[in-house]
């Protein structure tokens, strides 16, 4: 089922947490991307994203793995990346986020309770 399809770029969820992205991931889509993604992401606790079909991105694209990965550790979830295009991988290594962007594949977070971090703050 295609959760969006526009003329740049769609999103299809393959069923069990699994999605693909086909066509652009970059400054003009990476943005309805994300709007696009919000809901049925939300829908799982495992996510695997195929990226195989991206023909053309940029560092607004690496953005967007970024905040999937951000987002995935503020509510608990796995998400993973299959089929990263080269043009992504290079920009991670040029902007030295490389590291982040690999340790966030498979991410499985653990979110501090805010009372606690509340309480380091003011012992600081």
């Amino acid at each position: 089922m295609t959760v969006a399809a526009v003329s740049n770029f769609s999103l299809t969820d393959l069923g069990e947490g699994r999605f693909a992205l086909h066509g652009e991931m970059s400054f003009d889509t990476a943005e309805r991307i994300l709007r696009a993604s919000e809901k049925p992401f939300s829908e799982h606790t495992r996510i695997e994203v195929d990226l195989s079909g991206v023909d053309d991105s940029d560092s607004a694209g690496l953005a967007l793995l970024l905040e999937w990965i951000t987002w995935a550790n503020h509510t608990v979830r796995e998400i993973s990346f299959v089929g990263m295009p080269e043009r992504i991988l290079a920009i991670a290594e040029t902007t030295e986020v490389d590291k982040l962007l690999k340790r966030g594949e498979r991410w499985s977070g653990f979110i501090e309770a805010p009372e606690k971090a509340e309480r380091a703050e003011k012992a600081s």
